[in-house]
């Protein structure tokens, strides 16, 4: 096919990271190599240039303390040759994005997406990723980051992902927890996704941050959410034992 500025022959490969770039919205290129199994470096960059030359991602920076980190998104047409849909960040060409709020919850949003699907626990399969743009429904005016389910020995668990970056206030946290315990217990879930029970995974920066969150949430429950650390479940895993309940003073376990 002819690009903007290349003629590229598109693989079965190149179609497969681009769904998965319409899933994570916009991708750093350590994301893109995990995405798109990538063994080295030099690889993912290469194909990353060629197909952003040829038109099917938009390219981006971000203020770093390395220096500028690019960033990726689907084109219009990278969307219509992956049959993915169009999730596209839009921002100005080649700009540099500091401080924007939306793009790095986004990215981290991007790190746990990964991580939930690498090393999983035997026998188990993870189905149904979902993401909200829109609250579940009139009566629930909730938007989870994600919704997944894994499947084990014939058992469907279906989980609630909130990603949070510390810039939510507490009172929004309220806010949050009644609204996932009406859905827990007027029926709504059921209804909306055919299962009784959820659990929701709250993957915060640091630990004062969870210790905060979790000492909120005891307040209404001791179920239901389970907390952890996005540099722990980076380097453990998100299956290892690195989850907490809400308040108490038990150690980590897994889900």
């Amino acid at each position: 096919m002819t690009g903007n500025n290349a003629r590229i022959l598109v693989q079965p490969r190149d179609r497969e990271l681009l769904q998965q770039i319409s899933i994570c919205r916009i991708v750093d290129r350590e994301q893109v190599k995990h995405l798109g199994h990538f063994g080295s470096t030099t690889r993912a960059n290469v194909r990353l240039l060629k197909l952003t030359r040829a038109g099917l991602l938009r390219r981006y920076f971000s203020g770093s303390a390395g220096g500028p980190k690019a960033l990726y998104t689907l084109t219009t047409k990278g969307a219509v040759v992956g049959n993915a849909p169009e999730t596209s960040v839009i921002r100005s060409p080649d700009q540099l994005l500091i401080g924007d709020v939306f793009v790095e919850h986004q990215l981290a949003l991007n790190l746990v997406y990964i991580a939930i699907f690498r090393k999983l626990p035997a026998n188990a399969v993870v189905q149904g990723w979902r993401t909200f743009r829109l609250p579940l429904n009139s009566s629930v005016a909730l938007s989870p980051d994600g919704y997944f389910e894994i499947v084990s020995n014939g058992l469907v668990r279906p989980m609630f992902l909130e990603v949070d970056l510390g810039t939510e206030t507490l009172s929004i946290w309220k806010k949050k927890i009644e609204l996932y315990l009406k859905l827990a217990t007027a029926g709504e879930f059921q209804n909306s996704f055919g299962h009784d029970h959820f659990s929701v995974l709250v993957v915060t920066t640091s630990n004062r941050r969870i210790q905060s969150l979790r000492n909120l949430v005891s307040r209404y429950t001791q179920k239901v959410f389970w907390f952890s650390n996005i540099k722990i479940i980076q380097s453990e895993g998100f299956w290892a034992p690195v989850w907490l309940r809400p308040g108490g003073a038990q150690g980590p376990s897994q889900l």
